[in-house]
């Protein structure tokens, strides 16, 4: 394990490739394992919302932040679509991120039940943007959740179902 990871606690998380072009498949394994520090396989299935392209989920466990990092390793990628969680450690708030070519990243804190938490200087500030005329309270809400990438996304999360679930731990 790295120092990083020797210095943070550990965590779990999923990373949702909901579309990826064949010829990226391997570099986003590379990518991946760059930031997990071992070797990554991915079982790729094609996306039938998106001909020509493919799937893929993957459960990790590794430090603090490792979702961020992920993020930052595939952000950019044109012909790819992909999320990534995060749970809560004793130390750190639990995280979503999205990703879309047309939209970028978009990142979240979650609370215990996935609900997205938005501080309260966003929503001010989203308050503040409304008031100067360049848009409309709800307009920023939607974008404080998420909404442009959930709209984007939802298509290709549902194209998955039926695909083979990996659960990150058995609750008893």
């Amino acid at each position: 394990m790295t120092t990083r990871a020797s210095t943070q606690a550990t965590t779990r998380g999923v990373l949702y490739v909901h579309s990826a072009q064949s010829a990226l498949c391997p570099h986003i394994e590379w990518a991946l394992g760059g930031v997990l520090g071992v070797p990554v396989h991915l079982d790729w299935t094609p996306q039938p919302a998106q001909s020509g392209t493919y799937r893929a989920e993957y459960s990790w466990s590794h430090s603090s932040g490792t979702a961020a990092a992920i993020t930052s390793a595939l952000r950019g990628w044109n012909h790819l679509r992909f999320e990534v969680t995060e749970d809560a450690t004793p130390s750190s708030e639990a995280a979503r991120f999205s990703y879309t070519p047309d939209l970028g990243v978009f990142h979240a804190v979650t609370g215990l039940h996935g609900d997205i938490m938005i501080p309260e200087d966003r929503l001010k500030a989203a308050v503040v943007k409304a008031a100067l005329g360049d848009t409309t309270v709800l307009l920023e809400i939607d974008k404080l959740l998420g909404k442009p990438w959930d709209d984007e996304l939802e298509t290709f999360r549902h194209a998955g179902d039926g695909a083979p679930v990996r659960w990150l731990h058995h609750v008893v």
